[in-house]
């Protein structure tokens, strides 16, 4: 990554109203989560800032038990700022951060960026009648 822009997981660097401003307006999976949400969301997984000098253009999280399991979420990088490869230096954070080494398994879930996430190892489930999930709508 070149030298004006950086990833830091300090939860003090990020600006919670960029990433409220993101999830609600420009993601199609989180629209309509409040701030008191994010927040919570924020404070219960290790976060991944994207910076251009002190300016936050990215974010991803991760929540885990550190010794088992890992699942990303809210992968975002400024629509401004794509195609200049932070996705993937993300995600090389993501996947090289010392603390998630040795995992057993990974997941997340995306409508539109499969190409991204194969790169690091990705693929569809191969045995999807073992996976349940249950979904229900916050009051």
């Amino acid at each position: 990554m070149n030298n004006e822009f950086y990833i830091s997981t300090d939860k003090d660097k990020l600006d919670v109203k960029l990433i409220l401003d993101f999830l609600n307006n420009d993601s199609y999976w989180a629209k309509g989560r409040s701030i008191e949400t994010i927040q919570k969301s924020i404070e219960n997984s290790l976060c991944f800032g994207v910076y251009k000098d002190s300016q936050q253009i990215g974010f991803a999280r991760v929540v885990t038990d550190y010794s088992v399991f890992a699942w990303i979420l809210d992968v975002f990088i400024l629509k401004e700022f794509r195609e200049q490869g932070l996705g993937v230096k993300l995600m090389e954070s993501i996947m090289n951060h010392e603390e998630l080494q040795n995992l057993q398994r990974w997941g997340l879930a995306t409508d539109d960026a499969h190409g991204l996430y194969k790169k690091f190892g990705f693929e569809l489930i191969k045995r999807p009648e073992i996976f349940m999930e249950f979904v229900s709508t916050p009051s």
